[in-house]
């Protein structure tokens, strides 16, 4: 709390009207981006319109008081609808709120005990596989609003409808259309996702269209359908736990990759730990007045540093505007056409694959982060989050010890009775047999020097096997010497006990 509140005093320093202006400013600009995105993401994660509107009020309120850095803009996002789909259509409402809170205690844990750092062990190509399969979900998740129609099945694979509400998709349609054409400079100062509902409900105000809509958005922040204490029973929370463990992992994903881009983008470092506390707290609260997760998003970040914002305060006017919009507007909202949503989340579900990214392992051709990435996407679309980023790790670790596993050994004479033997690489478990059969080649020398200056690390069973081959070499009459070892090379071949032994038979 004390590292907290100076934080806060530093980031408050020489405050003045013209901050708060900045600061208000760009609260509006992201409530009018998040707006539309918060009905969208409610009403695909199987919740309400309303559900998706509480989160970024409360969630997005708590988070941004009590978050790492003063950028982050939290809400519901088209990652977490991706997940909460099967969650809803299997628990129902009552389980996604316990399983939230749950999740909520998770991320408050993993602050605590630092454990944010974890994120940086999963590589690239499976981050970008997990995004682009989350985008594939929330396309396929969307075909029943887009076409107008109702069909059975828990999963985005099994929701494909057959007979299309024309007008449905004709609105649809309309909307990407006029978000894929609207101009980049209107589009910075009135997002095209705001003025494509605008303009899709007033058609279906003013010609009667015949498609489904939003429905009641409640004038108040404590939804009829929210989380009660009498909802946490054992049982519930037994079967409970996988899910739990998705969303807490995925907000914790999420959010610090959205902190660590926008990071870079400000010069401002994320403190993970606070963030992921904020994190569960925020997940904690929101259920208790009907919401859904919530995770940092970095569309919504990313709209608030380029809008100005110069403290927390953005994140808090964000919120703010939203209750506004919800209490304010809740009758016109009702009136939404969830076809018009769709095609809004179609339009994001396509911008959230990291295009430049996928370009650059594909056009390179590196095998591996092609394996990575597609078998992660495809994971992530037949699986859940969990279970696509241990797999796509997996592979990481597999592929990554494949390399590792090659020794490059060279072996030089130079006066025929001194011979350098240069290895360059892991000398680790998988490459023990490399080790091994250099013995056959260097117990007919005199001389021997290891030069291990190319040696970046030495694993148990690489020591185990480098001290068998000089003890080989020692006992047919082979003087060994090891030069140009790395500092931490150094002290592996101290404790395994190779360097005592060559102090031994030198003296």
């Amino acid at each position: 709390m004390k590292r907290f509140i100076c934080d806060l005093k530093k980031e408050f320093h020489g405050y003045n009207g013209k901050k708060l202006v900045s600061d208000l400013m760009a609260g509006i600009t992201v409530a009018a981006v998040a707006l539309p995105l918060a009905l969208a993401f409610g009403v695909s994660s199987g919740a309400t319109a309303a559900s998706g509107l509480l989160t970024a009020i409360i969630s997005g309120l708590i988070i941004a008081a009590l978050g790492g850095a003063f950028y982050q803009i939290s809400g519901p996002t088209g990652a977490m609808a991706a997940i909460l789909m099967s969650i809803v259509a299997t628990y129902g409402m009552g389980g996604v709120f316990c399983a939230t809170v749950m999740a909520g205690i998770m991320l408050v844990l993993c602050g605590i005990l630092h454990i944010g750092k974890l994120t940086a062990f999963i590589p690239m190509p499976v981050i970008t596989g997990f995004t682009s399969g989350i985008a594939i979900t929330i396309a396929l998740g969307q075909l029943d609003n887009f076409l107008g129609v109702t069909s059975s099945g828990s999963s985005a694979l099994e929701k494909v409808g057959i007979t299309p509400n024309i007008t449905a998709v004709i609105i649809g349609l309309a909307v990407i259309l006029f978000m894929v054409f609207y101009p980049k400079k209107l589009n910075a100062i009135v997002p095209s996702s705001l003025v494509s509902i605008i303009l899709a409900t007033a058609a279906s105000m003013i010609f009667s269209l015949p498609v489904d809509t939003v429905g009641e958005i409640p004038k108040t922040i404590f939804l009829d359908q929210r989380l009660s204490l009498s909802d946490f029973k054992l049982d519930n929370i037994k079967t409970l736990i996988s899910p739990a463990i998705s969303i807490a992992a995925l907000g914790m994903v999420e959010s610090l990759l959205c902190g660590a881009s926008a990071g870079r983008m400000t010069g401002v470092k994320l403190n993970a730990d606070r963030e992921l506390i904020a994190q569960g707290i925020g997940n904690i609260a929101a259920p208790f007045f009907g919401g859904i997760p919530a995770t940092a998003a970095i569309a919504r970040t990313s709209v608030a540093i380029k809008s100005g914002a110069q403290t927390r305060l953005c994140g808090i006017f964000h919120s703010l505007f939203i209750l506004a919009s919800m209490l304010l507007l809740g009758p016109i909202m009702a009136k939404i056409p969830l076809s018009a949503l769709s095609g809004v989340l179609l339009v994001t579900s396509w911008r959230m694959n990291e295009w430049e990214t996928i370009k650059y392992i594909f056009s390179h051709k590196f095998k591996g982060g092609m394996v990575k990435f597609l078998v992660t996407m495809i994971a992530t679309i037949v699986f859940d989050l969990t279970v696509a980023i241990i797999i796509g790790v997996v592979i990481a670790l597999v592929l990554t010890v494949a390399k590792l596993s090659k020794l490059d050994i060279n072996t030089s004479d130079s006066d025929g009775e001194e011979t350098t033997v240069h290895i360059c690489g892991a000398m680790i478990f998988a490459n023990t047999e490399s080790i091994e059969e250099m013995l056959d080649t260097l117990s007919q020398k005199k001389n021997v020097t290891f030069c291990l200056d190319g040696v970046s690390l030495i694993d148990i069973s690489g020591a185990k096997e480098f001290l068998s081959l000089c003890e080989q070499l020692h006992d047919r009459g082979v003087a060994i010497k090891i030069d140009g070892a790395v500092d931490s090379v150094s002290k592996m071949l101290d404790r395994s006990g190779i360097a005592s032994l060559l102090d031994a038979w030198t003296d």
